[in-house]
């Protein structure tokens, strides 16, 4: 969906049982190796008295299940082309199945 204006924003952060130790070098080398597409920024609290103002944002758009804290690692947001969060998805939940949710939001052209 890159073509049609989809854009994935990555941010790793080591909140979640010390999962990404390393510095962001080292991290941005090792995802080279899946041939992943998006675009990976520095690493950032989610949680806490150092939450990230984009995570604060997100969080208080689309709080989660049982309040607004992140679970776990790879929690996810879809946002329009605005930056209006659309929907929060579970970090179990797969990315393909975002796709009807990204094609109604392309359809709506609000993505």
């Amino acid at each position: 969906y890159a073509e049609k204006g989809l854009r994935i924003l990555a941010f790793p952060c080591n909140q979640f049982g010390g999962q990404e130790p390393e510095d962001e070098a080292t991290i941005k080398e090792f995802v080279k190796g899946f041939g992943v597409g998006f675009d990976m920024f520095s690493k950032i609290d989610v949680n806490g008295n150092n939450t990230h103002p984009l995570y604060v944002f997100l969080k208080k758009a689309k709080g989660g299940f049982l309040g607004d804290r992140i679970k776990w690692n790879f929690t996810k947001f879809l946002c329009d082309k605005n930056g209006v969060p659309y929907k929060r998805y579970a970090p179990t939940t797969s990315p393909k199945s975002l796709e009807k949710d990204i094609e109604a939001l392309l359809e709506s052209s609000s993505l």
